[in-house]
């Protein structure tokens, strides 16, 4: 049995967000420790989209619920994924359910990483905007390329005045524009000093060689080396995301099919336009975890 798991970043959350996790008792201890990050009645909340989207939320929210629906699947599915990769913030599920450190440390990383983003972006409003139809180089400063999907879509983040002055140009010139719901310039030089936080944190907390080899988005490339991944964890804040060589890293491994282990369809769309040969699927596609284990077991074993 051969899989990938792909783990979906900030911006995949949304009000109905995966509702069978709170019925199972597997998924509690993830959820119990989110909680404690983002508050008991998060569920409630999420109707709020400034609660919702608020990053200080959104990073512990992605990762606890990604985690959660982790622990409810792991014993299901019994063979371990062949690779796994995460976006943006999706790493930290990925680092953890690859057995590099354990739920506590995933959230309580996702809690301070948010806190050192926003200390970084303080008193500018920054944003990021998503561009396809044109070629990175044709995209001119200060737009900086947070996140390369493909040859010709990117995600790019700079002020929001400069993303807004630049946004009927790029439309001029073919390409097709649309704002992400993510308040900061993400993966971009913004976040330097936020960088440098999350490098010294983990600096000083043990990590353990991951179960199977992770496909980092500093690099593109998989690796199971520790210092490596210590690394390009905390170096992917200010720098782009690779994330279309993490596919090819994936696919290198020759797994059969791809789940996406999160909230949303993005990650999932991404793959299918990449590669319609493999089978993807997204974790909302289901309606309860024995469904995907079904559908994970059937094409990871043909």
């Amino acid at each position: 049995m051969s899989y990938a798991l792909l783990f979906p970043g900030q911006g995949s959350q949304h009000p109905d967000m995966l509702p069978w996790l709170d019925t199972h008792a597997a998924a509690q201890p993830a959820l119990q420790h989110m909680a404690q990050a983002i508050g008991a009645d998060w569920r409630a909340r999420l109707q709020d989209p400034d609660f919702l989207h608020a990053n200080a939320i959104a990073q512990p929210l992605v990762t606890g619920t990604a985690l959660a629906a982790w622990a409810v699947l792991q014993p299901l599915l019994k063979t371990a994924p062949a690779i796994v990769a995460g976006y943006s913030v999706g790493e930290l599920p990925a680092f953890a359910c690859a057995g590099v450190f354990d739920i506590a440390a995933a959230l309580g990383l996702a809690t301070l990483r948010a806190a050192a983003m926003d200390r970084a972006g303080a008193g500018a409003v920054t944003g990021l905007l998503s561009v396809s139809g044109l070629p990175a180089d044709q995209v001119a400063p200060p737009l900086e390329c947070a996140i390369r999907l493909g040859p010709t879509h990117h995600i790019f983040g700079a002020r929001r005045a400069d993303l807004e002055a630049a946004e009927p140009l790029l439309t001029a010139a073919g390409a097709q524009c649309k704002w992400l719901e993510v308040r900061l310039a993400s993966h971009s030089s913004w976040m330097t000093a936020a960088s440098t936080e999350v490098a010294a944190l983990l600096q000083n907390m043990p990590l353990a060689v991951p179960d199977c080899p992770v496909a980092t988005n500093f690099s593109g490339n998989a690796t199971r080396r520790v210092e490596v991944l210590r690394h390009d964890l905390a170096q992917q804040i200010s720098h782009t995301v690779e994330w279309a060589a993490c596919m090819e890293a994936v696919t290198e491994r020759g797994v059969r099919c791809v789940l996406e282990l999160g909230a949303g369809h993005a990650l999932a769309k991404l793959w299918a336009q990449r590669f319609p040969e493999i089978p993807v699927r997204s974790l909302e596609d289901f309606r309860s975890p024995e469904a995907v284990t079904a559908w994970a077991q059937r094409h990871a074993t043909d």
